[in-house]
């Protein structure tokens, strides 16, 4: 008699991939904040600088008013931002929580759980350090379609670009190769724009960070 499960086991080695237990990328961001965590290395010290150097810039010579985020985390990025009217959604209520008091007193600055997206859009469309941590194939095609669809002009991805997981060890994180989706099922947008990272990763992810900046703009 075949047995199947190892079968599917020598299938998924022949692919290089990591066989992965049940995980839910929305339970681990919710307990993960609920604990005191915060939103990673990657919105801190250099590493957000250098993000909100090419944000600001891109901002400010593209004239975008308007800014709308899918995983805004804890909002330390969001405090080097120079934007107009920014809204962002997490799926943490411990995060929007603890956005809504950084930047209480600003209007320009809203914040609600995804579950509460209502169809706004915004001149410029925002994924920081998310696309890899969407380990569910049927979760990361909702979040890319709703990234596309929630702009006007721009969208922007910071992120890393491959398939390759041979050496993820971390339950929360999946490369994948996101353009690859965009040209199947966005042929209307096109890369305008890359822009390499000041601090490639070298193995070690305090201080490093494999992902890089792409901008994607629509066809008129």
């Amino acid at each position: 008699m075949t047995n199947i499960p190892y079968l599917l086991t020598k299938i998924l080695s022949a692919f290089g991939g990591k066989q992965r237990s049940a995980f839910s990328s929305k339970n681990y961001w919710q307990r993960r904040y609920a604990k005191g965590g915060n939103s990673g290395p990657g919105s801190y010290e250099h590493l957000a600088i250098f993000k909100a150097d090419v944000l600001n810039r891109f901002v400010d010579s593209h004239n975008i008013l308007t800014v709308i985020e899918f995983g805004c985390g804890d909002g330390n990025q969001l405090r080097l931002a120079r934007y107009g009217h920014y809204t962002g959604y997490d799926v943490s209520g411990e995060a929007i929580h603890t956005c809504r008091a950084v930047f209480v007193g600003r209007p320009d600055r809203e914040f609600f759980l995804i579950d509460e997206y209502d169809g706004r859009t915004a001149d410029l469309s925002l994924s920081l350090d998310v696309i890899f941590h969407l380990v569910e194939d049927d979760v990361f095609d909702m979040y890319m379609n709703r990234l596309f669809d929630a702009s006007n002009r721009y969208v922007a991805i910071y992120s890393s670009n491959s398939d390759d997981n041979s050496s993820v060890d971390a339950k929360h994180v999946r490369h994948r190769c996101f353009t690859r989706w965009i040209e199947e099922n966005r042929s209307n947008w096109r890369l305008i724009e890359r822009i390499r990272n000041r601090y490639p990763f070298d193995g070690n992810s305090d201080t490093t960070s494999f992902s890089d900046f792409y901008f994607f703009a629509a066809y008129t």
